[in-house]
């Protein structure tokens, strides 16, 4: 299979598994920040897909300043000639044109990847407090209708051993002056400016806490594990694990994370926060790249090196969400195991390289 297909049957897998939410979704506009991303890409191709069964389409204003999204789509899809989607150059750290408007608010807006968070800290403050704010401000002065929140499972830290999985009432263990703070507390003060908003104004907002996401559309430069560990994997070259590798993660294959991200943002549990990822197959970084390299064509060489000195300390030993909140709130339920959804991904990495 090509990727081209793989990513036309991932976006109607998506479309598909939100039917029922989608019924609100029609004839509403929506502002997308961060929306030449890799998961802002997702929201505008799931959106279009539904207009083809919707009388009245929804329209859809795209928002990116371009640090790390790309002008090209990552997807291998062209949204430029569909009147639906309007795009907009801006930087949302400044106050949001009251020209436009929208019902629906997602702010995906930020810098996921240590690589790029520790090249620009400022920036990654910026968008996760200033930007949110902003956002939140737009959504009280437009009543909008639902806002959704990028928070990070990264907001947890290293967690207590005790609490894990991780369920959504976990305070979390963040260092607020290591080399990852400049992430991890602007995260943290969104979610909270979040709260107060919904407290004080009563905005509908939602904030949801991806737990590794991945798959069709990541750069290859991201430096995140999967992306990296694709491309040397394409290169021939051997899969370089971190010290022992023995800290562990889940991985949440982009269909099954986007489709509870729209959940989240249709569901009426304002001002309530979601884990969104997959609960099973909790696996350390060894083993990924062991796993990886069963599914690529030329098996591919794992080996153990010291962390480079670039790397930020305070790495989390454990990550694993708990989403039986989802689970019961919202029927959310991820399926795609861990072994399909890197073939898939490796299909897709293979083919831009």
């Amino acid at each position: 299979m090509k990727a081209e297909e793989i990513v036309k049957q991932d976006i109607k897998s998506i479309a598909d598994s939100i039917r029922k939410e989608a019924e609100e979704f029609e004839g509403k506009s929506f502002l997308i920040s961060g929306g030449a991303g890799f998961l802002g890409n997702y929201f505008v191709a799931t959106l279009l897909e539904m207009n083809k069964s919707f009388r009245t389409p929804c329209k859809i204003i795209v928002m990116d300043n371009f640090i790390t999204g790309s002008k090209k789509n990552t997807l291998g899809l062209d949204f430029s000639q569909d009147k639906n989607v309007e795009f907009m150059e801006y930087d949302v750290c400044n106050p949001l044109p009251t020209n436009i408007g929208a019902d629906y608010l997602i702010h995906a807006a930020g810098l996921a990847s240590p690589f790029y968070y520790q090249k620009y800290p400022l920036e990654t403050i910026e968008v996760a407090t200033s930007g949110t704010k902003n956002f939140l401000e737009f959504a009280k002065l437009k009543n909008a209708k639902s806002i959704l929140y990028f928070s990070s499972s990264e907001i947890y830290g290293d967690p207590d051993p005790n609490q894990l999985p991780t369920p959504e009432t976990y305070w979390g263990n963040v260092s607020c002056t290591g080399p990852r703070a400049c992430y991890d507390e602007s995260k943290r003060l969104g979610e909270t400016l979040c709260s107060i908003y919904y407290n004080l104004y009563q905005v509908p907002v939602k904030v949801v806490r991806p737990f590794n996401v991945y798959g069709p559309g990541m750069k290859i430069d991201d430096y995140r594990v999967i992306p990296s560990f694709m491309a040397k994997a394409i290169r021939g070259e051997a899969l370089l694990v971190h010290d022992k590798g023995s800290q562990t993660r889940t991985f949440c294959y982009v269909t099954d994370a986007v489709q509870g991200f729209f959940k989240v943002l249709a569901s009426k549990h304002s001002g309530e926060v979601f884990n969104i990822g997959r609960q099973e197959e909790e696996i350390n970084i060894l083993n990924l790249a062991n796993t990886l390299s069963e599914v690529v064509p030329n098996r591919a060489r794992v080996q153990l090196i010291n962390y480079p000195d670039s790397y930020p300390a305070g790495e989390p030993t454990r990550r694993c969400p708990d989403i039986s909140k989802a689970r019961k709130l919202l029927n959310y339920n991820p399926i795609v195991d861990l072994k399909t959804g890197l073939a898939r991904t490796y299909v897709w990495f293979n083919e831009q390289a």
